[in-house]
């Protein structure tokens, strides 16, 4: 009789530990994967202090919010890809509920209603930053790839159903990463370039008929993006502001809580969604370059773990997983520079923040999971 792979994984007796690399692949953690990781988080510690106006009490909490993550991602990365794909319909469901709950129950927080308190506070959407890109490569995974029209129309309405009810939380920016996610699944299962270009044509009156839907900030927003100065004061201040910041670090940058644009409060959310500015400020275009550097190590690490998955499914996820990190930290940085609208995307392990750390390296903990049980999955 042959053992599932949770079976085999836990019912086997384990052999003495000899060291910290046997260590590493008990727990199945990539040890590169994990040290771009760390690098990140600790660059990001150090920027969040100078942006914090050299806050110690938010820069601990920074710190417990990383620990916690970092213990979700190991928990996660125990998990069995099998495992997890036997479960994600049932997780996909749990997360259209917790919406479904946003949209009814939830907390109202700077004219939108994004929360959840059942002892904690969260932001359900997070989950389904993880959920959508999961469900779509579950539905592909036994199917014929490229997917045929039919199922592509399936995968869109399973899209399209979370997206829509994060957008009317109202959380534009959110719901369009998750839609992305689930499009980048799409992508890498081989969707022909004839069949990308027509929905690119479709996507034109598509945007139009979503500006009708927009709340008036939302529209401000982008009309702000051609524009900032109809509006220095205003709409465009927060944009101004943080181009003056990265324009005035030049190569080497003002030196560490040096920067005048943050420190005399002149850039609004220099913690959270600005903190790019800070760094750009203070480390000038080498310390940006570097905070890039670590960033493409995380991200090539995780598409090197998606060609080596063994199956579609994780294929699939792990490639999603990878490059929506990637679409985050173009967002957050084209958005600082001014070249996308401001979406309230923060800066992926370096802005100030729980639920989406949480949820980001609970992604992480599914990539170490892929690449560690990948020799206990059939060919």
């Amino acid at each position: 009789m042959r053992l599932s792979d949770t079976q085999r994984l836990f019912s086997s007796r384990p052999a003495p530990v000899r060291d910290f690399s046997d260590v590493m692949r008990r727990l199945h953690i990539d040890g590169p994967l994990l040290s771009g990781i760390l690098l990140v988080s600790f660059f990001g510690l150090f920027v969040l202090y100078s942006a914090s106006g050299e806050n110690e009490r938010l820069l601990v909490n920074q710190a417990i919010r990383l620990g916690v993550a970092l213990v979700a991602m190991i928990i996660v990365a125990q998990l069995p890809p099998d495992f997890l794909r036997r479960w994600t319909p049932w997780g996909y469901l749990a997360g259209l509920l917790l919406l479904v709950l946003v949209l009814t129950k939830g907390d109202v927080g700077q004219g939108a209603r994004r929360w959840l308190d059942i002892g904690i506070r969260f932001q359900p959407s997070e989950a389904m930053k993880l959920a959508v890109p999961m469900m779509t490569a579950w539905f592909l995974h036994d199917r014929q790839i490229p997917p045929k029209i039919g199922q592509l129309a399936v995968i869109a309405v399973l899209i399209a159903i979370p997206t829509i009810m994060i957008a009317k939380q109202p959380d534009l920016g959110t719901a369009l990463l998750i839609a992305a996610s689930g499009i980048i699944v799409i992508i890498l299962a081989g969707m022909s370039f004839k069949l990308m270009f027509g929905l690119g044509v479709l996507a034109v009156p598509g945007a139009l008929g979503l500006w009708h839907f927009m709340k008036d900030y939302q529209k401000q927003r982008v009309l702000t993006l051609f524009n900032p100065d109809s509006d220095p004061l205003g709409a465009g201040y927060n944009i101004i502001q943080s181009k003056i910041a990265i324009g005035s670090g030049g190569l080497f940058g003002k030196g560490w809580t040096n920067g005048s644009q943050a420190h005399l409060e002149f850039l609004p959310e220099r913690h959270t969604d600005f903190i790019f500015a800070v760094l750009g400020e203070e480390f000038g275009l080498l310390g940006v370059m570097g905070l890039l550097v670590l960033y493409m190590f995380v991200i090539g690490r995780g598409l090197y773990i998606a060609v080596q998955a063994h199956d579609t499914y994780s294929r699939l996820l792990a490639g999603s997983i990878s490059l929506t990190f990637l679409v985050y930290v173009f967002v957050n940085t084209a958005m600082v520079t001014g070249i996308v609208p401001v979406v309230g995307v923060p800066l992926p392990l370096v802005s100030f923040g729980g639920t989406s750390m949480v949820t980001l390296m609970a992604g992480f903990g599914i990539l170490m999971s892929i690449h560690s049980h990948r020799k206990l999955l059939p060919h």
